[in-house]
């Protein structure tokens, strides 16, 4: 393969790489958030403008154009997806707390399709990078775009993925402060006000935002429990679960959050521990590979060397 073929395929990767990276970004933040709202704000009371006509004109070409026609085409692809599909893209996205919309989603995995797909066809097909067969380019091509596919929930996966080990870090010291604030007069849902008032972090916003649904008139049982569905992680589940029994049995909150609280520091312990009875193992693989060809180089060089010069080598 010449110069100019390698030099037109890395440009043509990037291209299309910049190009749906580009559309996902466009569609991932159409929805939420008004820029002709945003623009308002950022006018003081002295400079307002005339009229909104100038508002729109002053926007960028991607609030301006890009923005609406991607929102617009997430629309009309959600018209068209299984109700099923789009309710699994919801779970995904309130899992990650993420406040793309369904359709975006969807849309994303499209365009994420498309451009893989183009790219292994011009990768496979046009300029034959690897030179296979026609049925092995064919499986690549399709593999490509299977790949692209996957990408977006794979990154939602990886956001849901960290979410819940902050959950899960942050569970045992917010269990301790809802004790101590439970133990000294206030009630459970003054407790939890506390913990969202003090910590800025995922635990704490979920918190937060149990408090508004129950501000808004929902049961605190049910914000409990789809506070649970949005986390989905076990401590977690555990800990809204004895919650909800006390509150139907009528046992003591305290007592309850007591139990709950020495239980996760348990199991925070035992994580520890099994971590740290994994370490050994992990480092296996860079002691051998790195540590002791070094240690190796440095012990038997210089022998090499003498050997060497003795023998004439």
């Amino acid at each position: 393969m010449d110069t100019t073929t390698i030099i037109i395929l890395a440009a043509l990767g990037v291209g299309v790489v910049i190009l749906g990276v580009f559309a996902y970004n466009a569609a991932r933040n159409s929805e939420g958030r008004d820029p002709l709202l945003e623009r308002l704000s950022s006018y003081r009371s002295d400079e307002m403008p005339d009229s909104l006509e100038k508002i729109e004109l002053s926007l960028s070409f991607r609030d301006r154009i890009i923005v609406p026609v991607v929102q617009w085409v997430s629309n009309l692809v959600a018209r068209f997806t299984p109700q099923q599909q789009l309710d699994e893209a919801r779970k995904l996205i309130e899992k990650a707390n993420s406040n793309q919309e369904p359709g975006a989603f969807v849309l994303s995995r499209i365009i994420y399709t498309i451009v893989a797909g183009v790219a292994g066809y011009f990768a496979f097909f046009v300029f034959k990078v690897t030179d296979p067969a026609p049925t092995n380019a064919l499986l690549y091509t399709v593999g490509l775009a299977f790949l692209g596919y996957m990408q977006p929930a794979s990154g939602l996966k990886g956001k849901i993925r960290r979410r819940q080990e902050a959950f899960v870090r942050a569970l045992p010291d917010a269990l301790d402060l809802l004790v101590i604030c439970v133990e000294a007069g206030l009630g459970f849902d003054q407790a939890m006000g506390k913990v969202y008032e003090k910590w800025d972090n995922e635990l704490g916003l979920a918190f937060g935002r149990v408090l508004k649904e129950i501000g808004l008139g929902k049961p605190r049982r049910e914000a409990l429990r789809d506070m649970s569905e949005r986390v989905d992680v076990p401590d977690v589940n555990a800990f809204i679960a004895a919650v909800i029994q006390a509150d139907q049995l009528g046992v003591s909150m305290g007592r309850i959050l007591r139990v709950q609280s020495d239980q996760m520091r348990i199991k925070r312990r035992q994580r520890a521990q099994e971590k740290a009875q994994q370490a050994p193992v992990k480092i296996m693989i860079p002691m051998v590979f790195l540590i002791f060809p070094s240690i190796w180089i440095v012990l038997l060089g210089p022998a090499a060397l003498s050997v060497k010069n003795t023998f004439g080598l």
